[in-house]
């Protein structure tokens, strides 16, 4: 053996520590705003993280939601973002997350990712009305307030296919352009169903219920329903009736969308 091959052999325990050492040093350091492109990929521009401060293992963001695709009607939520990843999981090629918002989640969720999909506990989270303007007309038009709630079941993302329920539920809604307050309070189901999903529209309470249901798919969006007054409330709702779509009868508009 000779002389270098001996000092080789006896350097590779030194040279290996160090190298393990400079790969945990890169691991630890690795910064917030890592993962911050990956939310808004794996959600189509529909959440995303700003403002990241902290390291992949501890840090914070603000999130951000956005109704369409494009960030159309992105509203900032109060509070911070505040997450945990979980080190062993990352050995075996998966991220195992502990997510909270400060302000508007009462509970933590856990976020499960690998290359082919990820999963996200059931949850729920408090968001700003002013998120529907989003969504474009007639709701930017309208300018609704009143308390709006984010709730989901365990959530699935594998591929391009998303698995789940997310119900939006909005209680005592007012708007600007009707005197009537509070006009209602509504349920607003959405079903994930792999490349399409289904939107389901009731009414839990007040004069103006709305009705309907639809279906989002890759290629098209369609949605049918109705707005009704009550009879007592014909003449206070009788603008808001004609911003929302065409009359079927006096009390009655129909809400058409197909893209």
């Amino acid at each position: 053996m000779s002389y270098w091959t001996r000092r080789l052999r006896l350097a590779l325990p030194a040279l290996f520590v160090m190298l393990i050492s400079i790969g945990g040093t890169l691991l630890v350091m690795t910064p917030a705003a890592w993962i911050v492109p990956q939310f808004s990929k794996a959600t189509g521009g529909h959440v995303n993280l700003v403002d990241p401060a902290g390291s992949l293992w501890r840090g914070s963001a603000t999130l951000m939601l956005a109704a369409g695709s494009d960030g159309a009607g992105a509203t900032l939520l109060p509070g911070r973002i505040e997450w945990t990843t979980a080190f062993l999981p990352l050995l075996t090629g998966r991220i195992h997350m502990t997510m909270r918002q400060t302000e508007a989640m009462p509970d933590a969720v856990i976020l499960e990712a690998t290359t082919r999909g990820a999963t996200l506990t059931s949850g729920q989270i408090a968001v700003p009305a002013t998120l529907l303007s989003g969504l474009g007309a007639p709701f930017n038009t309208l300018d609704f307030d009143g308390n709006v709630r984010l709730s989901w079941t365990e959530f699935r993302l594998l591929n391009r296919n998303a698995y789940g329920q997310v119900v939006v539920t909005l209680d005592d809604m007012a708007s600007r352009v009707s005197r009537v307050k509070p006009l209602g309070s509504y349920r607003v189901a959405l079903q994930a169903q792999g490349a399409s999903a289904t939107i389901d529209l009731s009414t839990s309470k007040g004069p103006l219920m709305l009705t309907g249901n639809g279906s989002i798919a890759p290629e098209s969006t369609s949605f049918q329903g109705s707005a009704t007054a009550a009879p007592e409330q014909r003449e206070n709702l009788a603008g808001l009736l004609n911003l929302l779509g065409r009359h079927t009868d006096p009390d009655t508009v129909a809400l058409t969308f197909v893209r």
